[in-house]
């Protein structure tokens, strides 16, 4: 058990761990939580209708089109979880029409994410108080990605504190073994699917945004994705490039509607779904620098400032 050290108006706290009474206590919060599922709209909690073997119990699709099996326990998390993972994985793979039919059901704006049904993309998430190096490092046999949360709660009075933290696999265990079948998202996947000149000045946007985050000290690190280059800390989205269509492409920034219409820089449009307000960047005639008030903003308030 583990204590949390708050300091509040300069009086230090003594928290203690408050563990999930229930594991469908625990399953509530991340579900009702866009906070801890940023970049992920969950659609369905305990589909399995039955109890059926090989069905989980919440699915998601991500900002990428992704199907997102999503894994939790109120336990600890071994490395059996993955043979338990994989069999979710591939019923989710198998049956896309089923996945659809959840997708369509859903109120909120879907116009901005592109699903491939034809050939599913499958993210699996384990989300538990506890995961052992172990479990982590056994997902790296297999060909599909696997993010690992751990999640902690400690409570006062009203206020509930939450440490969310993703673990990362140990590569050298494994020197002689890698990962097949996984996408690697690059300058020239981008050209197989976009604009080639376009995909020429998204990088170069991409790469610009990067030094201006270096020139500030941001400790935010880049990566490209299926549809957009995102500069996160850990398991969070600070802002990013997205792409808008095969041609265009834009900035979009982590926060509300009423917080970009406080700042004062004009945006293209607001997407309740994932908390993203859009610029549209104009290639030539955008600059990056231009936006840094925007940017710092979303930093910040990433870091809790």
């Amino acid at each position: 058990m583990a204590n949390l050290l708050w300091h509040s108006n300069s009086k230090p706290r003594i928290l203690n761990e408050i563990p999930f009474k229930t594991e469908e206590e625990f399953e509530k919060i991340v579900f009702d939580s866009k906070e801890i599922l940023t970049d992920i709209i969950p659609i369905k909690r305990q589909i399995r209708g039955g109890r059926k073997s090989g069905i989980p119990d919440i699915i998601g699709i991500d900002t990428d089109g992704k199907v997102c099996v999503i894994e939790m326990k109120n336990e600890l998390v071994e490395p059996k979880i993955i043979s338990q993972v994989l069999e979710y994985a591939i019923w989710a793979e198998t049956n896309p029409d089923s996945i659809r039919v959840l997708w369509q059901e859903i109120e909120d704006e879907q116009e901005d994410i592109e699903i491939d049904w034809d050939n599913l993309e499958i993210r699996i998430l384990v989300i538990a108080p506890k995961i052992t190096q172990a479990a982590v490092d056994s997902a790296q046999k297999i060909n599909y990605q696997v993010d690992f949360l751990e999640i902690n709660r400690w409570i006062f009075r009203e206020n509930q504190f939450y440490l969310i933290k993703k673990l990362e696999k140990e590569v050298k265990q494994f020197k002689t073994k890698t990962v097949h079948g996984l996408p690697i998202y690059d300058e020239k996947y981008y050209k197989s699917t976009h604009n080639p000149d376009s995909v020429k000045q998204f990088m170069k946007y991409t790469k610009e945004l990067d030094r201006l985050i270096k020139a500030n000290k941001w400790k935010l690190e880049m990566k490209y994705n299926k549809y957009y280059c995102g500069y996160n800390q850990g398991f969070f989205r600070a802002f990013g490039i997205k792409w808008l269509g095969t041609k265009s492409f834009g900035f979009f920034v982590m926060m509300t509607d009423k917080e970009a219409k406080k700042l004062k820089v004009p945006y293209t449009k607001y997407l309740s779904n994932w908390k993203q307000v859009i610029y549209t960047i104009e290639p030539g005639k955008t600059k990056v620098n231009d936006y840094t008030r925007v940017f710092k903003f979303a930093y910040e308030k990433l870091k809790g400032k």
